[in-house]
């Protein structure tokens, strides 16, 4: 996402959240529900309801970046939000894959 910078895992938070949180939101959410720390070398993924939005978070050196995508006619493929479900885990090719618009989980 940074030039220079490594990402170690790409977690995805599976239930939509209200896309007028922010950078303090988010990395609430990935303490308190996730159970991660905002602060690793970790990229979180997040959804809107519509799922036509996207926001990544992530820590960079000396504070946090925040990544939006939004798609103009299509949707994010996006996995089941049962309740109780891990963390979604992807690697960075997933990620690559997942923004260019391929539903990871339609096999």
């Amino acid at each position: 996402m940074h030039p220079g910078h490594s990402i170690g895992a790409v977690y995805l938070y599976r239930p939509a959240i209200d896309f007028r949180k922010s950078i303090g939101g988010l990395s609430a959410l990935v303490e308190q529900e996730l159970g991660l720390n905002p602060f690793g070398d970790a990229l979180y993924l997040f959804i809107n309801r519509r799922r036509d939005k996207l926001k990544a978070l992530y820590w960079h050196r000396n504070g946090f970046c925040l990544w939006y995508k939004r798609l103009e006619a299509e949707r994010f493929a996006w996995p089941s939000t049962e309740a109780g479900e891990p963390p979604c885990v992807l690697t960075m090719k997933e990620l690559e894959w997942l923004l260019e618009g391929f539903d990871l989980w339609a096999a």
